[in-house]
């Protein structure tokens, strides 16, 4: 075991995939040279590379689309987007050509495509760069969707994510790249499937992902203090939903309270409250809470950007709040 960041994680996962197989290639804006805007590609070039590691110009849909063609041909493209928000240039070629071709075209071709980069809310990064594209994508038709949240699920999410036949959409915070996190030397792969069980207890079950599960340990240290036992699931897979996971701790709490970094209206609790009162109504012993971002463009203003986003704070009064109801 060696502690790296989740940056060096991410970068050792597409150094070994690239070394192991030569289709397999890495595009966007400045992942050459530079190394990419968090680092993730540092001195790749070195090792394979103008052509593998190949810098872009600043036309997202248009280097989508050269990916896109690359995946039919029989290649796997790994695209970096700079910040994920950009990536809505690219929107019509991640929605009607990565998901749709592999079934318009009844199946002749088949698309192993990651497209991964940074997203959610930094520090003081504005509304365009803090965009969480979470729900945007999840409403596409034959996309994967993926949010790693330690260095070590990052590692495996990734090496996972480029040895799909299937399009993946993989979300980075841009918050914890430079977490650090014990990674096993020898290989290893986390299916892209299933949720973390993050901590076992039998009071109530918090749902979360990405950044925001760090705010929910916090909230729990005090939480456990004052005598509750929650159960704590990292959903990591965004798209499809590891439903049964959440239905099995469902069992023992009867409680359940999501929170999520994204917006409120149509975000990814809204999707997990629809699935469990559709199909599991009957175990809830009280009605679902979410805690979301407000439907806001995020403010520069540091203090009302943390305003916006949810604090380990309310995350201890809506587990109090459920519990006395």
């Amino acid at each position: 075991m060696g502690k790296i960041f989740l940056f060096d994680a991410l970068r050792e996962a597409t150094d070994e995939e690239m070394e192991r197989d030569t289709s397999v290639f890495v595009l966007g804006e400045d992942v050459g040279h530079y190394g990419g805007s968090y680092k993730v590609t540092k001195d790749l070039h070195i090792k394979y590379g103008d052509i593998r590691v190949l810098d872009t110009p600043i036309a997202e849909n248009s280097f989508m689309g050269m990916a896109i063609g690359a995946a039919m041909t029989g290649l796997r493209p790994v695209v970096e987007g700079m910040n994920m928000s950009f990536l809505l240039l690219a929107f019509n070629q991640i929605s009607n050509n990565a998901g749709m071709l592999p079934y318009t075209s009844g199946g002749n071709f088949r698309i192993p495509l990651v497209i991964r980069g940074p997203g959610g809310v930094g520090k003081q990064l504005g509304a365009e760069h803090s965009q969480r594209l979470e729900a945007y994508f999840q409403a596409i038709p034959g996309l994967k969707i993926v949010a790693c949240s330690t260095p070590y699920n990052a590692k495996g999410l990734l090496k996972s994510a480029i040895r799909d036949n299937n399009p993946v959409i993989f979300f980075e915070h841009v918050l914890l790249y430079n977490l650090q996190d014990d990674i096993p030397q020898h290989e290893y792969f986390i299916p892209l499937d299933k949720a973390e069980l993050v901590r076992c207890g039998t009071d109530i079950t918090i749902v979360t992902y990405s950044r925001m599960r760090y705010h929910v340990l916090q909230a729990v240290d005090i939480l456990v203090q004052q005598g509750y036992n929650p159960e704590i699931i990292d959903l990591i897979s965004l798209k499809p939903l590891d439903i049964d996971s959440i239905i099995t701790s469902l069992t023992k709490t009867n409680h359940l309270l999501i929170v999520e970094e994204c917006m409120r209206t149509g975000g990814i609790a809204a999707e997990v409250i629809a699935q469990v009162n559709d199909n599991y109504f009957d175990l809830l012993d009280s009605p679902i809470i979410r805690l979301s971002s407000q439907d806001i463009p995020t403010p520069y203003n540091g203090n009302l950007e943390k305003a916006t986003v949810i604090q380990p704070k309310q995350i201890v009064e809506a587990v109090q709040r459920l519990l006395s109801l």
